[in-house]
């Protein structure tokens, strides 16, 4: 990296100094590495981790198995992938699924992106396969990052006031008004902000793994 910025006229003591056209490469060039991550990271959501969903952990397995052994194969350096990982993801990950798991979905049971504007509803099954808790959590689709200047951002299930249904599944709304049944279950949607959904899984368990859990997709509804 020190030589390739180097060939830009970043060294070390020195001053950097660019004139117009060059900031201008430079802005455009900056443009297009983002648009290409993006497609990057828009592509990992296939095969989902549930099949039939939308849900699916957005690394590439090339990438996942390299966290593990902190890339010990000579053979493999997925440059892109965790250009694309670390695009959205500010962790790396030794070893998932060992103490936590997590899926993201960017779609609507009917793979229509997820928009704002819109009321939908997570219903997460009973018995989900944690030893500890799950939590969903909302994000914005352009940055990655967490909805700015919301007073919450998630639901988990070690929140007491989070309500179950009667046979222990926990329907979560998101969107940008509160549901009929009331505010414990919603997650508020930003106006003009598209966003995604990271479900995380806190002492996974085996139901998890062998897909005898599922957690099925996002649907929406009327408010």
């Amino acid at each position: 990296m020190i030589d390739m910025l180097d060939t830009l006229g970043m060294r070390k003591g020195a001053p950097f100094t660019i004139d117009d056209s060059q900031r201008d490469v430079l802005a455009d060039a900056a443009k297009e590495a983002r648009a290409w991550l993006d497609e990057l990271y828009g592509a990992g959501f296939d095969p989902p981790f549930f099949e039939g969903t939308h849900w699916a952990v957005p690394v590439t397995p090339e990438v996942i198995k390299g966290q593990s052994t902190v890339f010990a194969d000579a053979d493999s350096y997925p440059v892109a992938g965790r250009g694309a990982m670390y695009t959205m993801a500010y962790f790396s990950a030794r070893h998932l699924g060992a103490g936590q798991f997590y899926v993201m979905t960017l779609a609507d049971r009917d793979g229509q992106a997820l928009d704002e504007s819109r009321t939908y509803r997570l219903t997460v099954p009973a018995g989900a396969p944690v030893s500890l808790y799950w939590s969903a959590t909302l994000y914005d689709r352009s940055t990655h990052a967490l909805l700015r200047d919301q007073p919450r951002v998630s639901c988990a299930s070690n929140d007491k006031a989070v309500q179950p249904n009667a046979d222990g599944s926990v329907d979560i709304y998101f969107g940008p008004t509160p549901p009929s049944a009331g505010e414990s279950n919603w997650v508020p949607t930003l106006p003009n902000c598209r966003f995604e959904v990271l479900f995380r899984l806190y002492g996974p368990l085996p139901p998890l793994f062998d897909k005898t859990w599922r957690l099925p997709d996002i649907e929406e509804v009327s408010a």
